[in-house]
Parts: C-alpha cells; sequence; structure tokens
C-alpha cells in the first residue's frame, strides 16, 4: 500500500509539481520500518540488516556509475560540444523530412553511448531551432526522436539504465546486447517510414542561424569526448577481463577527467595572455575547469529516485511479494508473453522498477529470453509519450507542440515497430 502510494504520486509528478525522489525516498524507509519491527519482535534484526545492505550496495554500484556518467555529460554541455553539433546541424540547410531523419538516426546512435535521456533534449534543441513555425513537424519530429533513442539504447549496456542494472548483474555479457541491434533497429525505422509520408515538405527559414552566433567547442571539449570513451573502454576491461563491477572502472575513468581538469584550470591564465582579446577575436577559452560544478550539476532527483525504487522494490521482494509475482506471471503465461507485457507495462509505468523487480524475481530462463525483456522494457516506453524519461522530458521542452495525445496518435505505428521487433529478435536470436 505504501508503494502504490508512492507511484501514484511519482505518476502525476507533472501535475502536481512535485519532485518524483520525494515520495519514493519516504516510501523506502517507511517500508524497510514496517518490515524491521515485524523481524525484530521475531529477534531476526540480523536478517533485515543483511537484506538491506544487500539492497544498498546494488545501489551504490548504480548511483556511481550513473554520477560519472552525467558528470562527463555535463562537462560537455558546458564545453559546448552539443551546441557545436546542434549549429552544425542546422547550419547544413537539410529540409524538414532529411532533418526529421537525421535528428532520429543520430538519437538511435548517441543514446548508446551517452542516455537516452540528454540524447533526446539535444536533438529536440535542433528540431526547435528551425521548427518554430511548423508545429506538426516538432510534433513527428520529436515522436521519432524518442523512439530513436528509446530504441538505440536498448542494445547497448550504458544506453539504458535497464540494460545497465542487467549487465551489471552479469546475466548478459557486454557483447550479448549488441544480438538486440537489428530488432532495436527495427522498432524505430517502421513507426519512423510510416510518420516521414506525413512530415511536411519544403525547406525551414532558417531564423536561427541569423540570430545566433556560430557555436565553437571550447577548448578541451574533444578531449573529455575522447575520455569518455577511454572511461567506457575502462569500465568494459573491468568487467570482462578482471570480472570487477563496472562501476570501479568508471571511477577510475572519473580520474582521468579530474586530472585534465586541473591542466585545464593550470593552463587557463596561461592561454588569456597569448590570445588576441579584442572584439573581434573568435577564440573562446570557455573559463576555468571546475570538475565538481559538473559533479554538482547532476541530475539529483533522479538519482534519488533510483534510490527510492530500488529500496522499495528490494523491500516488496524481502516480504515475498515479487516471488508470488514471478510464479503467477510467468509461470502461467510463459516466459515470452509475460516479457512482452513487461514492456507494454513500462510503457505506463517507470521501467526501472519494473526491471529491478524482474532482477530480483530472477525467473529461471535463458538468454533470449533475457534478451527479449531488455529490448521491451527498454522500446516499450516509446508506446506512450510517459512512458519514458526522454517523453516526458521532450513535453515539457516543445510543450505547445509535442503532447501526451500528439503522441498517441502515432501509438499504433509505434506497436506495430514494437511487435516486429521481439518477432524479428525471436527470429534471428
Amino acid at each position: 500500500m505504501i508503494f502504490v502510494l508512492a507511484y501514484i504520486l511519482v505518476i502525476f509528478e507533472e501535475k502536481l509539481h512535485i519532485q518524483k525522489s520525494k515520495p519514493v525516498l519516504l516510501a523506502a524507509g517507511l517500508i524497510w520500518l514496517v518490515i524491521a519491527v515485524a523481524y525484530q519482535s521475531h529477534g531476526l534484526h540480523h536478517v533485515t540488516e543483511q537484506a538491506i545492505r544487500h539492497n544498498f550496495l546494488e545501489y551504490a554500484e548504480l548511483f556511481f556509475f550513473l554520477l560519472v556518467a552525467m558528470t562527463y555529460i555535463n562537462a560537455m554541455i558546458e564545453r559546448d560540444v552539443f551546441d557545436a553539433l546542434r549549429y552544425w546541424l542546422v547550419s547544413k540547410g537539410f529540409s524538414y523530412r532529411q532533418l526529421f531523419w537525421v535528428t532520429g538516426i543520430l538519437a538511435f546512435f548517441i543514446s548508446p553511448i551517452a542516455d537516452n535521456l540528454t540524447t533526446a533534449l539535444i536533438m529536440c534543441t535542433v528540431v526547435m531551432s528551425v521548427g518554430n513555425n511548423q508545429p506538426k513537424f516538432v510534433a513527428l519530429s520529436c515522436i521519432n526522436i524518442v523512439v530513436a533513442a528509446n530504441a538505440g539504447g536498448a542494445f547497448s549496456p550504458f544506453g539504458d539504465i535497464t540494460t545497465l542494472m542487467v549487465w551489471q548483474r552479469g546475466i548478459i555479457p557486454f557483447a550479448g546486447f549488441f544480438k538486440l541491434f537489428i530488432p532495436s533497429a527495427i522498432s524505430y525505422i517502421i513507426p519512423a517510414m510510416i510518420m516521414h509520408a506525413f512530415t511536411p515538405a519544403g525547406k525551414p527559414d532558417n531564423q536561427f542561424l541569423k540570430t545566433t552566433k556560430p557555436a565553437q567547442i571550447k577548448r578541451g571539449g574533444l578531449v573529455i569526448v575522447a575520455f569518455f570513451i577511454l572511461t567506457i573502454f575502462t569500465a568494459i576491461s573491468f568487467h570482462n577481463f578482471l570480472e570487477l563491477p563496472p562501476v570501479i572502472g568508471m571511477l577510475t575513468g572519473l580520474s582521468y577527467l579530474k586530472l585534465y581538469g586541473f591542466y585545464l584550470r593550470k593552463t587557463y591564465h596561461h592561454e588569456i595572455a597569448n590570445i588576441d582579446v579584442t572584439p573581434s577575436s573568435s577564440k573562446d577559452t570557455g573559463g576555468p575547469f571546475n570538475v565538481f560544478s559538473h559533479i554538482a550539476s547532476s541530475e539529483w532527483d533522479t538519482l534519488f529516485f533510483f534510490y527510492g525504487v530500488i529500496l522499495s522494490v528490494g523491500g516488496l521482494g524481502f516480504i515475498g511479494y515479487l516471488s508470488l509475482t514471478s510464479e503467477f506471471i510467468y509461470g502461467e503465461f510463459g516466459a515470452t508473453t509475460a516479457n512482452v507485457l513487461v514492456g507494454i507495462i513500462s510503457a505506463i509505468v517507470d521501467n526501472i522498477p519494473v526491471m529491478f523487480a524482474i532482477l530480483t524475481m530472477n525467473p529461471d530462463m535463458p538468454e533470449t529470453q533475457w534478451l527479449l525483456v531488455t529490448l521491451t522494457a527498454g522500446i516499450g516506453g516509446s508506446l506512450l509519450s510517459i512512458g519514458s524519461a526522454a517523453g516526458v522530458a521532450l513535453m515539457g521542452q516543445a510543450k505547445h507542440s509535442y503532447t501526451f495525445f500528439s503522441h498517441l496518435k502515432w501509438s499504433p505505428a509505434i506497436a506495430l515497430g514494437y511487435f516486429a521487433s521481439i518477432y524479428v529478435h525471436l527470429l534471428i536470436n
């Protein structure tokens, strides 16, 4: 009851203007309070202590992994890496239909490295920059970006929180996720091809270029991108070759950024003294770099939301609710039907608690079925605009053009891609 009440508040986050972390943080504390009191009365306090430590360790690994990734993304944003990408895309003079495909394809291929939320927001700014006079183009492009970002995140351990949790548990090896590349691509391409026919023809009038100065990557921006890729490689290597938790590799990778940040700060004043600082100068050093400012600007509400969800769901699993649910769903319906339903459920309920619940249930399934539930949990959120963080964020960013109902109109096309990707996965894997 505590968990359901908390999650109702999460679902109505936009209406109530309450951060989603607040109700689940309270729910986590209350759930374990109730459990501890019940077990304490039977002299079993050590049992609850071990259980909560196990759940907290799971969260700690996820927390530090995401914190490093968010810090790198924020550093790249501050160095104008994504602003330069946006300006380059707008300045190319693409037509509406070309831009529809370019932003979608980029979202599909960037989200496996950066998270799908950041990717969607960056691509949406491109669409908004050129499509202010075409609300239909903005709406279709936003739907396309959400579908593409969620699809791209499904075939990489770094693309979505659900895939990250599955990889960290060691259920699927790193290379195993790439078996989902073709099914993920199918889930994006089918609705995109249908929406393409309804995208406005012609070229946008680029008022954005007339009123905006050319964006350039600040000093060290591309080096930070290279260090982020190296950090990902370090995390993979630590896990695959040394059997260490991936988070250890990510934290090692954070040291690359911190040391490079030290170099940028030390050489900042030296560079200022050696450049032309007249108004005609186009060179921008970008100010002294401070890695801790990027850590501070991480998505703390999201990180604490994960804490509340993992501890709450962990509590429900400890009591026995999840094992009963697993026996019913996977026992009665079978793995394939159950995993397809998981994707549909994740369009309404956040896929993170759904996936963590499945990992806690740990049903006896072959790798093909674990890949299936990873795929459906990732792309199922595209069925509704509220089904993924990317969709919710874009509703706020393009609120006058992209709405719940504008997305719902295209849900049948997205569902066609959803079921086609499942069929292709079962066919080839």
